[in-house]
């Protein structure tokens, strides 16, 4: 590990066998979380290439099992992620919406990085809400409920579990490959149908400028194609908090009101536009939208 360490501080590209190595010392511990930190430092510092981000994000997904469902779900598994901003609680209301259209939606969220919050964290306000769902009770819960939204785990995507918590101790939050693998390998170990990008840009969000985060939407909409996910991104501005609350348990409540239709307009426009994309994959039966697959529409 620290000739590999020494390889990506050196500005030289990892090849694929070696960025599953140092994937499975993450996973299995034999890596220390100060080669860990080094490693992310490195990254952030020198980047990777589009090969070596596709890599890793592969590494990353295969370092847990990949989610299994019925064939009758085939072209109803969807999903949403963001790349986080103040105040921004979309996935507490887009996720339901979507399953009373008849979706499946099997959320594996994260925890707040940098300045912007985690769904995660909210949905921990709610007393008894359990985050750590094993894949055999979302398959559960999906048949149940429609929609599901759980943290990594042992079982799911375990080295971003690790690498995810590092990031944000080591202010190597906002590197684009380390970005990329990290929101696409939860999504790849999802087997998706579709997946739709809420990418911010502005004051609030982890990457100021629209061109910052154009930058990043081509990054994770070039990789996901890759994966054979069906993906298209939209950017975002967040120069100030979406909607009116922020904090935890006051974000839940303002995403209640949204799924009763009332709430903020910002946060209903903004849940109303994700909702309604769709590429080669669909949303599902009834649910428009005009961006292609691949594309980035600038909200």
């Amino acid at each position: 590990l620290p000739a590999l360490i020494r390889k990506k501080r050196d500005g030289e590209r990892l090849e694929e066998e070696e960025i599953q190595s140092f994937v499975r010392g993450v996973t299995e511990g034999t890596a220390q979380q100060g080669q860990i930190g080094a490693m992310l430092m490195a990254i952030r510092l020198r980047g990777m290439d589009a090969a070596e981000t596709l890599a890793l994000t592969r590494a990353m997904a295969a370092s847990g099992r990949a989610l299994a469902w019925p064939p009758a779900w085939r072209g109803l598994l969807v999903d949403k992620h963001s790349t986080g901003g103040v105040g921004d609680k979309v996935s507490l209301a887009l996720a339901p919406a979507l399953a009373a259209c008849g979706c499946k939606v099997p959320m594996i969220s994260g925890r707040g990085l940098g300045h912007t919050g985690g769904t995660l964290d909210k949905l921990e306000a709610i007393p008894g809400f359990c985050i750590s769902q094993r894949p055999e009770q979302m398959q559960s819960i999906l048949e149940r409920v429609g929609c599901c939204i759980v943290g990594q785990s042992e079982e799911l995507v375990p080295a971003d579990r690790v690498l995810y918590g590092l990031r944000d101790v080591t202010a190597t939050v906002d590197s684009l490959p380390l970005i990329t693998a990290s929101i696409l390998s939860k999504k790849a170990a999802e087997q998706l149908s579709a997946l739709v990008l809420d990418v911010k840009f502005g004051s609030a969000a982890l990457y100021p400028t629209q061109e910052s985060a154009r930058e990043l939407a081509q990054s994770l909409v070039a990789v996901g194609e890759q994966l054979g996910i069906h993906m298209v991104a939209v950017l975002s501005r967040m120069d100030e908090p979406l909607g009116r609350c922020v904090g935890n348990s006051l974000e839940v409540l303002e995403a209640l009101e949204c799924l009763e239709g009332g709430g903020p307009p910002d946060l209903r426009e903004l849940v109303t536009t994700l909702g309604q994309p769709r590429g080669r994959g669909r949303w599902a039966p009834g649910m428009g939208g005009q961006h292609g697959p691949g594309s980035a529409h600038t909200s």
